[in-house]
């Protein structure tokens, strides 16, 4: 039996009928060679995958290419996400227009007037915009802006550090507040992504790679170099920090324009005399808002103690090494070696989008210091734990590759990848190993059904800035309410563009839409627990809570065992 033979047949046994959830995840991505060494790590040896790939790749033969912006998470399904796809949208908190907030105490217009903590370099300067932000983030957003000061503490030192090895102002470790609340797996509706929001091709211009495997714009480190660069670059065009940093909102082009239609000298001036500006020159409301934004966050900043927020904990950042690894390494069953879950190894490493690690490059990862022994001695011997992040596939009559791409929402061109020439010619009985997706499950048939009625009569489109709340509130409906008579697993799947069927008592069509929804809810389905599932995972998986899935079948603790049967209503 051939050595892949003996893979499949003992990926069978695992995980032959493993789910094909979605558990997208990111990593650290492939480092330069001086970064690699400087790890003081010596490499691992390669991979059984990486050593298929390269016999199924000769020097000189063609890799399949893939489209480097396909299957971003901006365009994730309007379904819960799953273990490991932790693509999320912006807070509201971060893409809300200027709001509309009480007027400043007398002791919050004190504290605004002082300084403190990080010794900043910029000249901050007071408006009314700067003063409605500060009085929201330590008012109504408050909570938000405790949350995103607690998310932090993993990234500011080496956000601080690398801002001064660059020579750039530390007040800069200010802008991820603004730019994502400090989330590196923040997505825009417009495709930025990673806690300096870089869009796709700007990221790629200053060095980051995305694309299938991995999307380094949410790798803190190598994200926070990127930004560097580009900051650097746009002070040195403008020689004004404002205006650099207005252009990293708008971009240079937009900056420049405006600056010689209007010859002024620095920002306030130039916001001053936007309305000089044709209608397609004027620099957007977000714009303009967006310097008084970092400003009012860098003022809170400074005055954290004296605006009742907890202090930032600098030594709070995790003890991490980084190892380089093969192509086609499992992630998920590394991350089982050092006894973590998916989440918390990808909460490390949030660049890498699928469980495995691309076939055809070595990369690097970061991992805790006081489990290094345990999961350098996987990547030593990867037969010593069954695989996690492949689904092993059975190859069944009428099988092919188109098909199984469909199945498993995998490209044609990864399956070819990983399996060589295996994958062309597929014969019943053979395996074939796929990497977990990134896209989710589909959704559950009776949420799908009635969906597709509620889309048939719908009679709203979601705008940019609505909510299930804002939805909720102005046609005067539960947010429950609303969710249910549309299909959807949760509030969360609303977004723009989707079209919306909203409830109404007199409606004969909504009263259809909701009868269906109520027939969805009474389905059952037969779940058989596999390896690697806990609650948490398949409660994110069906759209359900955990103490749901744990009443419904009568579980007590949180771990399950494989080959159990759970049954899982419709909600």
């Amino acid at each position: 039996m051939t050595t892949l033979g003996s893979l499949c047949l003992l990926a069978s046994l695992w995980s032959c009928s493993a789910m094909n959830i979605d558990n997208a995840g990111p990593v650290k991505a492939q480092a330069p060679d001086s970064q690699r060494q400087a790890a003081g790590v010596a490499p691992v040896k390669s991979g059984l995958l990486a050593a298929q790939s390269r016999g199924m790749n000769p020097p000189g033969s063609r890799t399949p290419v893939l489209d480097n912006d396909v299957d971003l998470e901006p365009e994730l399904s309007a379904v819960p996400l799953t273990p490991g796809q932790t693509g999320t949208l912006l807070e509201p908190e971060v893409t809300g227009p200027l709001p509309q907030t009480p007027q400043l105490t007398e002791e919050q217009r004190r504290i605004l007037g002082q300084k403190s903590g990080l010794d900043f370099d910029l000249d901050l300067f007071d408006s009314q915009e700067v003063e409605r932000y500060f009085a929201y983030y330590t008012g109504p957003a408050r909570e938000t802006f405790a949350r995103w000061l607690k998310r932090s503490e993993a990234h500011l030192p080496h956000v601080r550090e690398s801002l001064l090895r660059n020579g750039l102002p530390q007040d800069l470790a200010m802008l991820p507040f603004a730019e994502s609340g400090y989330n590196c797996n923040a997505y825009s509706w417009a495709g930025a992504g990673g806690m300096w929001q870089f869009m796709p091709y700007t990221g790629r211009k200053y060095g980051l790679t995305v694309d299938w495997w991995i999307d380094e714009r949410r790798d803190p480190k190598l994200s926070t170099e990127a930004a560097a660069k580009y900051l650097s670059f746009l002070n040195d065009m403008f020689g004004d920090w404002y205006l650099a940093l207005a252009a990293y909102n708008a971009g240079e082009g937009k900056i420049s324009r405006a600056l010689e239609m209007t010859n002024a000298e620095d920002f306030l001036d130039l916001v001053s005399q936007n309305d000089r500006l044709n209608r397609a020159m004027r620099l957007k409301t977000e714009t303009q808002h967006y310097v008084p934004k970092f400003v009012a966050i860098t003022k809170i900043f400074q005055n954290l103690e004296a605006l009742g927020f907890e202090p930032v904990n600098w030594g709070a950042a995790p003890k991490l090494e980084t190892v380089q690894v093969p192509g086609g390494t499992d992630l998920l069953a590394l991350a089982k070696s050092g006894g973590m879950s998916w989440e918390e190894f990808h909460s490390l490493n949030p660049a890498f989008r699928r469980q495995v690690s691309p076939p055809d490059r070595n990369v690097t990862v970061s991992i805790p210091k006081d489990k290094t022994q345990p999961m350098l001695a996987y990547l030593q011997n990867p037969s010593i734990l069954p695989h996690a992040g492949f689904i092993a596939h059975t190859v069944q009559k009428g099988d092919n590759l188109r098909t199984l791409a469909k199945r498993y929402r995998v490209p044609q061109e990864v399956i070819s990848q990983i399996n060589g020439a295996g994958a062309q010619a597929m014969k019943p009985g053979q395996c074939i190993m796929v990497p977990q997706s990134s896209v989710g499950e589909a959704m559950p048939e009776g949420l799908k059904k009635t969906r597709k009625i509620a889309a048939s009569r719908a009679n709203y489109e979601v705008g940019k800035a609505d909510t299930a709340w804002s939805i909720s509130k102005k046609y005067k409906v539960s947010v429950k309410t609303l969710v249910e008579a549309n299909g959807l697993p949760s509030s969360k799947a609303i977004k723009p563009g989707m079209k919306l069927n909203i409830p109404d008592a007199s409606d004969q069509a909504t009263k259809k839409t909701r009868v269906q929804a109520a027939k969805a809810r009474e389905q059952v389905t037969r779940y058989t627990v596999r390896q690697g599932d806990t609650v948490y995972s398949l409660s994110k998986k069906f759209g359900v809570t955990a103490e749901a899935l744990k009443g419904w079948n009568k579980i007590k603790g949180t771990e399950l065992r494989a080959g159990e049967s759970l049954k899982v209503y419709a909600q």
